[in-house]
């Protein structure tokens, strides 16, 4: 941990970098994996799912950058490479194979969710840790996932 004069103790800050890396990587991998479905959907509805997941990557890609300067922020350091977050995303990889549009769709569903799901964790440890700050960056975070999750569940309904 570098120096800060931030009043939160090193170990909580350490701590919280440690989530906020962990988000970090899966949110690096949402977007790669958000744009491996842009360039390979197919089908009756190509440009309008193509369009979608181009925005929902440009979502997810706004996300990353806060995440990793709150975590140098607090002293830590922001592990943001695709190596590093390929190596520590919890997420499963995409498929390369897919050949039905709703397929795509699914699979991001299955992915937003549980990039969601895991920074809503992720909002309760940092808040139990006492680092409002932080817990109320990726409140936004969940906020946007949620959001669209739902375009992406609302072409399958």
């Amino acid at each position: 941990m570098h120096p800060t004069k931030n009043s939160l103790s090193a170990a909580t800050r350490e701590k919280v970098a440690g989530i906020l890396n962990q988000v970090l990587a899966n949110l690096t991998d949402l977007y790669s994996q958000t744009k491996q479905a842009h360039w390979n959907v197919r089908g009756p509805r190509f440009i309008m799912l193509h369009e979608l997941f181009d925005k929902l990557a440009d979502t997810v890609e706004d996300e990353i950058d806060p995440v990793a300067e709150r975590i140098t922020a607090l002293g830590g350091v922001a592990k943001g490479t695709i190596r590093l977050a390929a190596a520590n995303s919890k997420l499963p990889e995409f498929p390369a194979d897919l050949k039905d549009e709703n397929a795509y769709v699914t699979g991001l569903v299955e992915r937003y969710s549980q990039t969601a799901n895991d920074v809503r964790k992720s909002i309760d440890e940092i808040d139990g840790l006492g680092d409002t700050g932080s817990a109320d960056l990726i409140t936004g975070t969940v906020r946007e996932l949620d959001q669209a999750l739902w375009f992406l569940e609302s072409h399958l309904q």
